[in-house]
């Protein structure tokens, strides 16, 4: 299997911080609850779309169920459940 994705999730999510909110990065631990990361729903679009960009696949669009993870930990899984075979 691959790498993780989560450095590069985490640097996308910081990249977008520093453009949306600014300051410090807070701390992404696998049980931070994403509505309350800092972001708003803006941000977390800005986040999925550079994510899209960075990585070259969205699993939102991918997966045929609608799946709203609700932890870090959830949507880096996510990710990488959707991630397309090298």
């Amino acid at each position: 299997m691959a790498d993780s994705l989560e450095p590069e999730i985490a640097r996308v999510f910081a990249s977008v911080w520093a453009t949306e909110v600014g300051g410090d990065v807070p701390e992404l631990k696998p049980d931070t609850v994403l509505l309350e990361s800092g972001l708003d729903s803006l941000g977390f679009a800005i986040f999925v779309s550079e994510l899209e960009n960075e990585l070259g696949f969205d699993p939102f669009t991918l997966s045929t169920d609608a799946y709203y993870p609700q932890t870090y930990a959830e949507f880096v899984g996510f990710y990488e459940k959707y991630r397309p075979a090298a």
